[in-house]
């Protein structure tokens, strides 16, 4: 039988003195009669607990929990045009977040785990779902096994006053907070077909992107404010810039320009990004075709296991003469150490 692992969060119906770690029993949905069912007690230990699911209609017991993030990884480490091999690292986690109200499913974010309940109701204020944390009666996750996300689901004091087909979004949201769409986690981490490009470029010429883009960057010199994406050949030549206060704009702009042009898919093509690579980015670059991505900040855990499971390279770091490569060195060309 399927169990449901599920998280304590905030129940906001009591005073913040009342607010410490708790562990409830719960019938979800909940109607306003159910409500009054509740078993609350206290509870400072109890952690990562499993409850049938089958124990009543939909009766959940919910627990402390943490998530970790970080995630360890082993890159390969190139300095000065040489391969000098594999070293551990590690990455700043992303991971999915399903956001629902009263059962209903409202978004899907890419957040690094933790403080979801602080997430889930900022997005419900932000969206005018809620106004006042009194309209908010508690914040729960449940995690069923094998899932590889998580799902927080907002009970509401008058859940009477919720429309699902005024605020249902259908949207999944970045932590770039771009948009595209997706409405379930399932969705957002299915697999592709890898990428089966021969594209291998020296890393002499990846070392030389970073300068070419800043001295191509006009309006980043001017305003110190902008992202911006970059498309070269696999010789270093830029082809194409785009800037944008939003960094998924940018590739959006980028990719959209080729594509309008009847330039894609971007086979034999180079992407730079002038900040860091989360799951959206590469998702876009996947899109395009776009098998080498190079980026002068930091991967996320979900770029880096996306780009594994869709075939393409990706670099990080790509300062000066050094940079990690997280997925598909194969594609870069070095003298070994």
């Amino acid at each position: 039988m399927a169990s449901r692992r599920c998280v304590t969060t905030w129940n906001l119906s009591h005073s913040r003195s009342q607010c410490t770690r708790k562990v409830k029993i719960r019938l979800t949905p909940l109607t306003t009669e159910s409500r009054k069912a509740i078993v609350s007690f206290r509870s400072s230990s109890l952690r990562g607990c499993i409850f049938p699911a089958s124990f009543g209609v939909g009766l959940c017991l919910v627990c402390c929990a943490t998530m970790a993030d970080i995630s360890p990884i082993e890159v390969v480490r190139y300095e000065d045009g040489r391969c000098l091999g594999e070293r551990d690292d590690v990455l700043a986690s992303e991971e999915p977040l399903e956001i629902r109200v009263e059962g209903h499913s409202i978004a899907i974010v890419m957040r690094t785990p933790g403080s979801d309940r602080e997430l889930a109701a900022g997005f419900l204020l932000s969206e005018g779902i809620v106004k006042s944390a009194r309209e908010i009666f508690d914040i729960t996750t449940c995690v069923a096994p094998g899932d590889s996300g998580n799902a927080v689901d907002v009970g509401l004091a008058n859940p009477r006053a919720f429309d699902p087909e005024k605020f249902t979004r259908h949207v999944f949201t970045s932590s770039s907070c771009g948009i595209c769409g997706k409405t379930s986690i399932a969705a957002v981490l299915k697999r592709r077909r890898p990428l089966k490009n021969p594209l291998a470029v020296p890393a002499a010429v990846l070392f030389a992107l970073p300068q070419r883009l800043l001295r191509a960057q006009s309006n980043f010199r001017r305003t110190g404010g902008l992202h911006a994406c970059a498309l070269f050949t696999s010789d270093g030549d830029m082809l194409s810039l785009c800037e944008d206060v939003g960094r998924h704009n940018a590739l959006d702009k980028l990719i959209g320009r080729e594509f309008l042009e009847k330039r894609t898919p971007l086979a034999s093509r180079i992407v730079l990004l002038s900040g860091r690579s989360s799951f959206e980015m590469l998702q876009k670059a996947y899109t395009g075709g776009i098998a080498i991505i190079a980026a002068i900040g930091a991967p996320s855990s979900l770029a880096v296991e996306f780009a594994r499971e869709s075939g393409q390279t990706l670099v990080g770091f790509l300062r000066g003469k050094t940079m990690n490569v997280y997925t598909g060195a194969h594609r870069i060309l070095a003298k070994q150490k």
